[in-house]
């Protein structure tokens, strides 16, 4: 589709078919445009492909063969007629071994064969595209000497290039070239693109493009099953606003009938029309299939597809079936050469040009060419795969033993992904093991941890049993896999070794897997201790001499300690690390074990010297990602932990771009510091910024990174009172036995989302299930965020108490003192962490306040009206100091209704108007409706139904809770009054309904409407 030559090598990069100079009215030669043409104009305006200026961007789906490439095709005509050059790319399918980012290094190969100066001054300012383009890409030409397969890191941080600049290049080489002629790029087949791939089209259809740049990408639809990978992409996408889809679907039967009669040039009987588009279903590709077998008797046609598909091969003689079932083993598309040296060893080069010539005349394959190779391309990916699937077990290892003898001997070129994949399929487990372990380092060298992850696996799988490198390629996955964002992963796969390893295995063997297993606990929720782990490898390496093991093992039992043990164990254990690490020259390993004093520090109530460390290691770290990401984001949390949040959002922030850069923005490091980002901008009233941060759309994130992100948003939703916030915390619970962090951000909007609806039980059901997971992630761990908890459904209660009997008040406040005793043993507890914190004693204060609300509310022991207000004042006051601009104003709103009660009405108005400012600015629909109770609003009343209901909106609230047989000191509390002024509206109420006392007033209001029955 875009044609021009570029580099060779990459034998499933090709053109769909050359770039035309001028427009033509069919899709494919000699076979009419039917039965689309709306959807092609509803596609040219979508993508605004007729204006010079214009810029789209379109998902196409639709099932396999329904006429995508057709349509495709006569877009490539429009936009070629409207002055656009258009450049194609496509995913092939390899399985396992999909080409990271392969559609784009097609497209960037064709752009650069087009425009080489322009693309190679690009590559110049954005090196990460560079390694995209397809000479980067292919094995080199000489294959290095049989080594035995090795297993170690071997890249560094300067050779990895970065992803954010990769995306970035894409993005700018495309706005570039489109500055000086429209673009039209095509994405074919994205069912079969690699995590990679997908991210960066989410990125492209993010982020807006200055340049007329219209991006179309398509996918096979009944291909996407439900655990497809494709499938919650799309749903991503599907919610992005500057994305239009276009689904095509079957053609109608009256089309059918006029292509079956544009396809076949001799004339067809009614009946065998009628065949063909039953048979065909308005599936385009079977009515071509169905239309060029039309000769043959209907008895003999497949009712199956893929036999369907096979009948076209009888026409073909032997050599011409085995160079078809050759060129099925490459997948979509293979080069003349490529092939050429496959079948070499059956029939040699005359056989070959037979073949292919009598598979192109019999429409089979397709001749094109890559840069200045000759290729040949299956006319529809379901004809390769019905070819493939045809072919004998046997033939299909033996073609794919061809396939590595041919790549392997230096004249083709190719990808490690291919080779891993072609020595797979040829049971040759060296070649394979080999190829994936090079296929991984490609993987993790252009940004694409997932694939790196795959390939890793994929070669543990391939390693002997017992082999010497089995631990460190487990390591090496699961590191991949922590790096995709999917510790929980990371861990099983640790674990599961781990639990293979022989009893007779190495030391050093053993203690590398504990530390890996011990360090998966470090971020996500495990069944296992991890200082048992730590403590057993310390006892497997020798303190004599001191070597590199010794001191990580140390580092990471300090990890364990922090979290696990005792703070003065953690820091002498780090002590040692450091000292070990830095005598033996590994300042990576020191720094991160300075990391441990610094939380130490930090912890035990000593912020200074906490940023004293961070900032050293900082500063000596260098362009160290593995040291600097977590650094950043402990620096951030000691800003966050003494009340500076808006510098603990500036320094998350950057570490969130520094893992980025890095290729591991869903990293257990990277992924939290996105999300206590996040948290810091709720704390200081950015509301929006924290829905902006969370925003996870356009980038794919793995369901765990995605669960946790939104899980943070939460409070937001439920501060602003959105009816379908509880929908979303019942989509994230499942991940909660995998998070506990995410458990507390889910239950403090949960409780309050209940508590709203009227739903006590829901809050309080919801609340003792998070207590109890807590109680299971962390049995031996004790959070001040629990006092959050516990202080959030508390206030609930208080708010619902109001309303209820008076047994049900007295159950209430019993309730609220058990969450008192709970609390108080809670801060005794020498275990808590973080108690010191300005955050947890804003928490502690607001939950003694609403334990005294709660007494007032349900006249239970109820509190002094100035016990009463000091404890919201308190409350007021420490969230003042922490900087939460939402729990300040919910503490003044709380205070207001403190100063109704005592009587303090201008110093009430005051403070609520301090607190609906802030709502109305948060847009805190729940804390405005609070408000207006506070201040003298009411529920709407009904309509009057009798003369004697001329009572005021606050007389009719007084007469309905005198009504329930509440006393005037009980009616004060619950409207925020004092008993005197409820003495006098009931007088009043009395007096306009005639009535001599409480009881009749009531019979009265019930008999006349205004009360329910």
């Amino acid at each position: 589709m875009d044609g021009g030559d570029t580099d060779p090598g990459l034998s499933p990069l090709g053109p769909m078919m050359d770039l035309v100079t001028t427009p033509r009215t069919t899709g494919r030669e000699g076979v009419p445009f039917v039965g689309r043409a709306a959807q092609l104009d509803e596609l040219v305006a979508d993508l605004e492909v007729d204006d010079a200026l214009g810029s789209g961007a379109v998902l196409l789906g639709g099932d396999a063969g329904v006429g995508k490439t057709r349509l495709l095709l006569a877009l490539r005509d429009r936009a070629v007629a409207a002055g656009r050059q258009v450049v194609v790319g496509h995913c092939v399918d390899f399985g396992d071994s999909a080409l990271a980012y392969l559609p784009f290094t097609e497209i960037l190969g064709r752009l650069q064969a087009q425009r080489r100066e322009e693309v190679d001054r690009l590559a110049q300012s954005y090196p990460a595209i560079g390694r995209l383009l397809p000479r980067q890409r292919v094995r080199p030409a000489t294959p290095e000497p049989a080594d035995p397969p090795q297993t170690g890191p071997t890249e560094t941080l300067d050779d990895r290039s970065s992803r954010a600049d990769l995306f970035a290049g894409i993005h700018a080489v495309f706005e570039a070239l489109a500055a000086t002629q429209p673009l039209l790029v095509v994405v074919e087949d994205v069912h079969w693109a690699d995590q990679s791939s997908r991210e960066l089209l989410s990125y492209l259809f993010t982020r807006q493009l200055a340049a007329p740049v219209s991006l179309v990408v398509s996918f096979r639809s009944d291909d996407v099953h439900r655990r497809h990978p494709l499938r919650p992409t799309l749903a991503e996408w599907s919610r992005l606003p500057g994305l239009h889809r276009l689904q095509v679907g079957p053609l109608s039967d009256a089309d059918v009938s006029d292509l079956v009669h544009a396809l076949h040039p001799e004339p067809l009987t009614d009946e065998q029309v009628r065949a063909i588009v039953t048979r065909a279903e308005g599936n385009a590709f079977f009515v071509e299939e169905l239309t060029g077998m039309a000769s043959l008797s209907s008895d003999q046609l497949p009712e199956d597809l893929a036999d369907l598909l096979l009948v076209r091969l009888d026409r073909l003689d032997e050599a011409a079936r085995r160079v078809v079932g050759a060129a099925s083993v490459a997948g979509r598309q293979v080069s003349h050469d490529l092939l050429a040296h496959v079948l070499a060893a059956y029939d040699g080069a005359g056989a070959l040009d037979l073949g292919l010539r009598q598979a192109v005349d019999a429409l089979v394959l397709e001749p094109g060419r890559s840069g200045s190779q000759a290729t040949y391309s299956f006319r529809h990916a379901l004809l390769s795969e019905a070819v493939y699937d045809d072919l004998l077990p046997g033939e299909r290892t033996s073609l794919h033993t061809a396939y590595v003898e041919a790549l392997q001997d230096g004249t083709i070129a190719g990808t490690s992904a291919e080779l891993a994949y072609h020595a797979r399929a040829a049971n040759d487990p060296q070649t394979a093991l080999r190829a994936s372990l090079e296929a991984g380092d490609e993987a993790v060298r252009v940004g694409a941890p997932d694939e790196a992850a795959r390939y890793f696996q994929a070669a543990l799988e391939l390693l002997p049993s017992g082999d010497a490198a089995e631990a460190d390629l487990v390591i090496r996955a699961a590191d991949a896999l922590a790096d995709a964002g999917d510790p929980y992963r990371a861990a099983k796969l640790v674990a599961a070794h781990l639990a293979r390893l022989p009893d007779d295995a190495p030391d050093e063997t053993r203690a590398h897997l504990l530390l890996a297993k011990a360090q998966t606990a470090f971020a996500t929720e495990v069944d296992f201790n991890p200082l048992v782990l730590t403590a057993q490898a310390l006892g497997l390496v020798p303190e004599d001499p001191p070597s590199p093991l010794r001191a990580r093992t140390l580092m990471v039992h300090a990890q364990a300690l922090r979290r696990f043990g005792g703070s003065a164990d953690a820091a002498r254990a780090a002590t040692e690390a450091v000292e070990m690490a830095t005598g033996l020259g590994l300042h990576g390993l020191a720094h991160a074990s300075s990391l441990v004093l610094a939380k130490v520090a930090d912890l035990t109530g000593d912020p200074a010297a906490a940023l004293a460390r961070l900032d050293a290691v900082l500063q000596d770290a260098g362009d160290d990602a593995e040291v600097e990401v977590p650094a950043l984001h402990q620096l951030a949390m000691v800003h966050y932990g003494i009340g500076e949040y808006a510098q603990a959002k500036a320094v998350m922030l950057r570490a969130v771009r520094r893992a980025a850069q890095d290729r591991r923005p869903w990293s257990p490091w990277g992924l939290d510091a996105r999300a206590i980002a996040a948290l810091s901008a709720y704390v200081t009233g950015d509301w929006d910024e924290v829905l902006e941060i969370t925003d996870v759309r356009g980038e794919s994130p793995p369901p765990m990174a995605e669960a946790y992100l939104r899980s943070v948003s939460l409070d937001v939703r439920a501060g602003r009172g959105e009816p379908d916030a509880l929908a979303a915390i019942d989509a994230i619970r499942p991940f909660w036995d995998r998070d506990g962090a995410m458990v507390i951000y889910c239950v403090t909007a949960a409780i309050d989302l209940h508590g709203d609806a009227g739903d006590l039980a829901g809050a309080v059901a919801v609340h003792d299930e998070a207590v109890r997971t807590l109680d299971r992630l962390w049995p031996k761990v004790r959070l001040w965020a629990q006092i959050r908890l516990s202080a959030v459904l508390v206030g609930q209660l208080a708010a619902q108490s109001g309303n209820r009997s008076r047994e049900e008040r007295a159950e209430l406040a019993a309730l609220g003192e058990r969450h008192a005793l709970a609390v108080r043993a809670f801060l005794r507890d020498e275990s808590l962490e973080g108690s010191s914190r300005i955050e947890a004693r804003a928490w502690n204060a607001r939950f003694e306040a609403e334990l005294l609300r709660l007494r007032w509310r349900a006249d239970v022991d109820p509190p002094a009206p100035d016990d009463l207000v000091g404890a919201w004042r308190t409350s007021v006051a420490e969230f003042e100091a922490m900087g939460h601009v939402f729990e300040t104003a919910r503490s003044q709103a709380r205070l207001a209704a403190a100063l109704h009660g005592a009587g303090q009405t201008a110093p009430a108005r005051e403070v609520a108007g301090q607190a609906r400012r802030t709502a109305r600015r948060l847009g805190a629909t729940p804390l405005l409706g609070e408000l207006r109770a506070v201040s003298g609003g009411t529920r709407p009343r009904p309509a009057p139904v009798a003369a004697s209901s001329s009572l005021t909106p606050r007389e009719w609230e007084i007469l309905g809770l005198v009504a329930q047989g509440r006393s005037n000191g009980e009616i004060g509390r619950q409207l925020f009054i004092s008993t005197k002024t409820v003495s006098v509206h009931v007088s009043n109420v009395l007096a306009k309904l005639g009535a001599s006392g409480r009881t009749e007033a009531a019979a009265i209001a019930r008999r006349d409407g205004l009360l329910p029955g």
